[in-house]
């Protein structure tokens, strides 16, 4: 209608994406902080579990048909789903918040990248480069990150990337329904894997209040903010915002987490953040990857 987008203010989309990152790295930071008591698989599995049950109760996926051509990329779509979630967790149990959040985020923006094969498109990829090489103690302990926790990162990182690639083939007819589905699997799969490694600590009713906070904050809440943003704002100014997150989460890991970094660690963030921010400013036709973050 007309009238309908004179209702809604240029700037509420943009302040929906901006709370939807914040809780997200919110959610990340209250997870870290339960690491002491259930370790990372303990939480992974708590997330997924109560996560999924809230995507289970809104979507109800056993309504969902998917062809016989897409189960199988619905099967990878639920696995890259719990194992971003697995290894995001191992990562920032070993390394700052804000760290692992910039080498995760080199999965979407190798998706971006590798689509595109234009020269601009080389500016971003050395940038990206420069921003890892200082971020990764290659060679000298020049950013002080634990190597196994950057290369857990990396891979929540590749994980990232199968999600956007294998939910663009199969959430094209079920669209934000598919995540459902796509959640139902990975806790399938990735909540007794955290049972198994977690124990008899997971099962104490007091961590429930905070399980379910770290799944709305993390799932719940976001997605669904991400969802009505996507909707009323250009997909570039989208990819463009959601650039923002390393620095959101890094300062997330400072408030809340007493996380520190050096000016080099903040100078190599600040080039993956440019990369990633210049990719979708210049990706070829105005359009970009449209993805949800559920790291």
């Amino acid at each position: 209608m007309p009238g309908s987008s004179r209702t809604t203010p240029a700037w509420l989309p943009v302040l929906v994406i901006i709370i939807a990152m914040c809780s997200i790295q919110s959610g990340a930071s209250l997870a870290k902080s339960l690491f002491p008591l259930v370790g990372a698989p303990g939480v992974t599995a708590l997330r997924l579990a109560l996560g999924t049950l809230i995507l289970v109760v809104v979507f109800k996926p056993w309504r969902l048909r998917f062809e016989k051509a897409k189960r199988l990329p619905l099967l990878f779509y639920g696995l890259s789903l719990g194992a971003m979630n697995y290894l995001f967790y191992l990562s920032i149990q070993r390394i700052p918040l804000g760290i692992a959040v910039a080498l995760e985020f080199t999965g979407p923006l190798a998706v971006a990248l590798f689509a595109s094969r234009r020269a601009v498109d080389f500016v971003w990829v050395v940038l990206a480069v420069v921003g890892l090489w200082f971020l990764l103690p290659l060679g000298q302990q020049v950013a002080h990150v634990d190597l196994p926790g950057a290369a857990l990162a990396l891979g929540a990182g590749a994980g990232w990337a199968v999600y956007i690639l294998t939910g663009q083939r199969v959430g094209e007819e079920h669209g934000a329904a598919t995540v459902s589905a796509g959640s139902l699997i990975a806790a399938i799969v990735f909540v007794p894997i955290g049972v198994m490694q977690t124990g008899d600590a997971l099962w104490h009713w007091s961590l429930l209040p905070l399980g379910l906070a770290i799944a709305i904050l993390s799932t719940a809440l976001p997605y669904s903010l991400e969802m009505i943003a996507l909707t009323r704002l250009p997909t570039r100014t989208f990819g463009t915002l959601m650039s923002m997150e390393p620095a959101l989460a890094a300062i997330s890991g400072m408030i809340f987490l007493n996380e520190t970094l050096t000016l080099t660690q903040w100078l190599a963030l600040l080039a993956i953040v440019t990369a990633s921010m210049g990719s979708a400013l210049t990706v070829r036709g105005g359009s970009t990857i449209k993805e949800v973050d559920i790291s």
